[in-house]
């Protein structure tokens, strides 16, 4: 048993020093970049992601006056023209996908409607929708918005029953044999492969990650979950992947260009960590392999955590929307290795409760 209690203290202390103040009110970093590009006033992510932390180390604020100040910085963020909230480091159907759900632990919604995705509740624009995404070159990237569209219109209660089943019918259909991940015809089942043209298969399972969680909180089954397992292995066998990094983006200047799979703070070891475990909760195929795979993985990663990082002074540690990347994959590997993490509190993950991350 490895003992995270050190850890998840140091966690809580990193949100705490993002506060500005004011209840709900938090800055995603706590320092500036050597460009001068971050916002270090109240920013999106910096609420969102504590209050999705916070929730999943079970220190969420329950009097009215955090709970109301967590609600009302979330909700100011959001366009009441377009509905969509915006910061400059995601695309705007992420960044109100992310907002929508950090409000659900409130139990509170966007102020206005969602008016700027209003025409993909009709079938025929919602197919068109997922089918221009770019599932090629940039599937990782892609999934935000073929994944925040169905969280942000779920969440928000602007879609049916009926609309959600369009939804995941489409996503049957095109779920690829060879990988079990998103989409049929653009994946490659070589882990390493780049050519400017098709993304490595690391991109596309950390991309089928996005549409995985969704499947999850809607109860649906996989089509092909054993090929999920093969392709988590095999990944797992290589660690080491590069990463895609959007130029446009001030997210970027964080991004190395190759990364060692549970030696950084992020959403990569989550991504392949839910991947493995929830499609070995729908298959007994290979499911010993698959357990001890994720153990041999969570070893070397809590290591690094507790004995490598800096938290402190490391960047990634204190930029809230890495952390809770991190503090995900904490709460996944606790939920699949019962016993092998030692905490204060159970670690409930987000996506157990209201899709998206």
């Amino acid at each position: 048993m490895i003992d995270i209690r050190d850890l998840i203290e140091s966690i809580e202390r990193t949100v705490e020093n993002h506060n500005l103040g004011r209840p709900g009110s938090y800055q995603r970093w706590k320092w500036q970049n050597h460009a001068g590009t971050r916002d270090l006033t109240a920013n999106a992510y910096g609420c969102a992601d504590a209050a999705n932390i916070l929730y999943t180390i079970g220190s969420l604020p329950s009097d009215c006056a955090g709970r109301e100040g967590f609600v009302t910085s979330l909700q100011s963020f959001q366009d009441p023209a377009t509905g969509f909230f915006r910061e400059d480091s995601h695309h705007p159907i992420h960044t109100t996908a992310h907002c929508t759900a950090a409000l659900e632990l409130f139990e509170a919604r966007p102020r206005f409607k969602l008016g700027s995705l209003s025409e993909c509740r009709q079938r025929r624009a919602l197919e068109s929708f997922l089918d221009r995404l770019d599932w090629g070159p940039n599937p990782w990237h892609a999934s935000h918005r073929g994944a925040g569209l169905y969280s942000a219109l779920v969440l928000n209660g602007e879609v049916s029953a009926e609309w959600q089943d369009w939804y995941f019918d489409w996503l049957w259909r095109e779920a690829d044999p060879e990988t079990g991940f998103w989409r049929k015809g653009f994946v490659s089942p070589q882990p390493a492969r780049q050519d400017g043209h098709q993304a490595p298969l690391f991109h596309h399972m950390a991309g089928s990650f996005h549409y995985l969680f969704v499947h999850e909180y809607a109860h649906r089954p996989l089509r092909y979950p054993e090929r999920v397992i093969d392709s988590c292995m095999a990944l797992y066998r290589e660690r080491t992947i590069p990463i895609p990094v959007d130029q446009s983006s001030v997210q970027a200047e964080s991004l190395p260009t190759t990364y060692d799979l549970g030696k950084e703070i992020g959403f990569a070891e989550i991504d392949w960590i839910y991947c493995m475990n929830r499609s070995r909760r729908q298959t007994p195929y290979r499911f010993e392999e698959a357990t001890e795979m994720l153990l041999a993985f969570s070893r070397d990663y809590l290591a690094y955590l507790c004995a490598e990082v800096d938290t402190a002074g490391n960047d990634r540690f204190n930029d809230l929307h890495w952390l809770f990347g991190t503090t995900c994959a904490l709460a996944e590997i606790e939920q699949a290795l019962p016993g092998f993490l030692k905490s204060e509190k159970p670690l409930k993950l987000v996506l157990d409760r209201r899709p998206f991350i």
